[in-house]
């Protein structure tokens, strides 16, 4: 399976819909097509429709390469499809759905569409945090002062107590053995004990030395940690004892929200999050390596139009770290 290897290389290659299809079938099935439903090699490709067909008996016999991944359902193409995630696995500070409308020619509405289900296939699990970790939160949001009346009162009934700002808090484990850092991030619902602590229990190894500031929150940890705090109202430094590597990621983070997205729901907020931290982890890779593993992660995933926009309960803030 020959890849592209710069984004001209991949406008270009991708610019045929037969060679997308081919793409996408190497990558999925490299041991032959299966049927999605029934896992049956027993298949008819059928030439005219792009479609295949399985032999065994059941719902929903005829099926295509999007089924069962993000693009399910999408009426776009797949040569919209394959440049639009080299975007956004590789610009930086991200990219708008006004800048993917223009560039793929699209509708807006259908560009941020595109744009939450690529979040989606970025959304990544791993593996304990060990070693020297750092732990620390941001609040992101705008100025009370600069909302209308209407968004400071519907804000002032969910959230944190500074109710106009979203408390997320990020985990990093420093370099170790050429490895790069890497960083997994949480919106939570308010910056105390109760939200902050069992993410650091269930996403760091026991042991691990673990560096804070002088939040309380995270005072017990010292059972099962080497946990070693700085006091920023000291210094924001003591040798290795810092969290300096979270700040940079909050200052990188937030020229993304700020400069490129401007406003975020508080709902979505987590899908940007994600998007963030996948390309902070994957950055020593090129954008060759990057898209490829954006890529990887759309199967198995579905986002539909209703769950997106809260027409089943997103909205509720006990569903945001879920949904």
């Amino acid at each position: 399976m020959k890849a592209p290897k710069t984004f001209l290389e991949a406008v270009r290659y991708f610019s045929d819909a037969d060679a997308c299809l081919h793409f996408l079938i190497a990558l999925r099935w490299p041991r032959g097509v299966t049927c999605p439903r029934c896992g049956s090699k027993k298949v008819t490709f059928l030439e005219k429709a792009k479609l295949w067909k399985c032999k065994n008996a059941h719902p929903k016999q005829k099926f295509s390469v999007k089924v069962g991944t993000i693009f399910e359902d999408s009426p776009i193409g797949l040569e919209k499809w394959f440049p639009a995630m080299w975007l956004a696995a590789n610009c930086k500070n991200g990219i708008s759905s006004y800048e993917f409308h223009r560039c793929l020619g699209v509708t807006q509405k259908t560009a941020w569409f595109m744009l939450q289900r690529i979040r989606l296939a970025m959304q990544k699990g791993g593996g304990l945090f060990k070693g020297k970790v750092e732990v620390d939160e941001t609040f992101i949001g705008g100025r009370a002062r600069k909302m209308n009346a209407k968004q400071r009162a519907r804000r002032k009934t969910q959230g944190s107590g500074q109710w106009n700002l979203e408390p997320v808090q990020g985990i990093l484990e420093r370099t170790t053995e050429g490895q790069p850092s890497q960083v997994c991030l949480f919106h939570v619902k308010r910056a105390n004990r109760k939200q902050l602590d069992p993410n650091v229990r269930e996403h760091v190894e026991k042991g691990a030395e673990i560096f804070t500031d002088a939040l309380k929150s995270y005072n017990e940890l010292s059972d099962e940690y080497q946990h070693k705090v700085i006091d920023h109202a000291e210094c924001y430094a003591k040798g290795r004892v810092h969290t300096n590597g979270l700040e940079n990621f909050w200052s990188l983070l937030k020229r993304g929200l700020g400069g490129t997205y401007v406003s975020v729901e508080p709902f979505q907020l987590f899908r940007y999050l994600d998007e963030q931290a996948f390309r902070f982890n994957e950055r020593k890779d090129d954008d060759a390596g990057r898209f490829a593993k954006a890529l990887r992660g759309i199967f198995g995933k579905g986002l539909r139009y209703a769950k997106l926009i809260g027409g089943d309960g997103i909205h509720d803030p006990s569903t945001w770290q879920t949904a």
